[in-house]
């Protein structure tokens, strides 16, 4: 099983963004993600240590973009793909 982290900065404010995308990877592929804070505006979504959808300037990935960024790491259809 395929290991997933987002770290995310905790003063910026986006654990809540980070628990939702959680809890969405959870729902959709059933997987435990690990949540880890930290600082300098960090939000980056992992699979198996490498870097599957990140905040950039100018984007921050919604849930959607997260999900279908880690279905794309793990080689999964894309959500709502038959």
């Amino acid at each position: 099983m395929a290991s997933v982290t987002i770290r995310y900065c905790r003063p910026c404010g986006y654990e809540k963004r980070a628990r939702a995308a959680a809890s969405a990877l959870g729902r959709r592929f059933g997987l435990d993600v690990d949540l880890v804070p930290g600082g300098g505006g960090v939000f980056q979504v992992l699979v198996d240590g490498r870097v599957a959808t990140e905040r950039a300037k100018g984007f921050f990935p919604d849930e959607a973009a997260i999900v279908a960024a880690v279905a794309a790491a793990l080689g999964k259809p894309e959500p709502g793909a038959s």
